[in-house]
């Protein structure tokens, strides 16, 4: 009953009331802002970026690469058209999926492979390692099977 007889006979008074308001408002966006901010760095942004990364593998999907479907179907590209792929699952069959129905690449076809290879023995970039490196993995996996078929003959 105090506030309002503030507020009718004292126009200070309401005056001064309004500009309290106005703070305790300021308060209440904050922590709204701040939820809104962490919603797109944590769920808005990533999947707009995940779902980008699928449209790119989508379009960059030819002849001869290994595929998983949405479904859990393993097979190889046949045939890529405009909205659908021809997908050989055994020798004789071929089904025709929607490209959208495309879960994963798990390897790429042999062109594509072999332009990889070449770029590697051509001296292309190294992203994990160094040359000696690789020739300690390469002589490590050499060396395993001879190991695991008995004593050399140098041995006995």
């Amino acid at each position: 009953m105090n506030s309002l007889y503030l507020l009718s006979s004292n126009p200070e008074a309401a005056a001064g009331e309004g500009a309290a308001t106005g703070g305790s408002l300021l308060t209440t966006i904050i922590p709204f802002a701040l939820v809104i901010g962490i919603f797109y760095f944590l769920i808005i942004r990533p999947q707009n970026k995940k779902q980008k990364d699928t449209q790119r593998m989508l379009s960059a999907i030819k002849k001869g690469d290994k595929i998983v479907t949405i479904g859990g179907i393993h097979g190889t590209i046949y045939t890529v058209r405009d909205d659908s792929v021809i997908v050989k699952v055994d020798d004789g069959t071929k089904i025709e999926f929607s490209r959208s129905a495309v879960s994963s690449i798990v390897a790429e076809g042999k062109a594509a492979v072999e332009e990889k290879s070449a770029e590697g023995k051509a001296g292309g970039l190294k992203l994990f390692g160094s040359k000696k490196k690789d020739e300690a993995v390469d002589a490590v996996v050499v060396e395993e099977p001879e190991a695991a078929a008995g004593p050399s003959e140098e041995e006995k």
